[in-house]
């Protein structure tokens, strides 16, 4: 199971995960940040990304706020990092 933290951003015009020089990780994502929408959407683009399960993806802290805390699991860590080096902005 790997662990990973970021900074969640609703109401884009996509989703897309970015992940910066420095290893920060931002999700941009269409559902507004209301009843839940946003961290729904959250969790069906990672499992997306990641090919598991939506139910393999657990939000773990960060319900209410922008900084959020998700367990992938099935993912290894090597898996989480081979993925995010492909998102990887300048």
């Amino acid at each position: 199971m790997a662990i990973l933290h970021l900074k969640a951003k609703p109401n884009a015009r996509r989703n897309q995960l970015l992940v910066a020089s420095d290893g920060t990780v931002t999700v941009r994502l269409q559902a507004p940040a209301q009843d839940g929408k946003a961290n729904a959407c959250l969790v069906a683009y990672l499992a997306e990304v990641f090919g598991v399960a939506k139910a393999s993806v657990e939000l773990l802290s960060g319900h209410t706020a922008p900084f959020k805390k998700v367990a992938l699991n099935g993912v290894s860590e090597i898996d989480l990092q081979t993925v995010l080096q492909q998102y990887i902005v300048d």
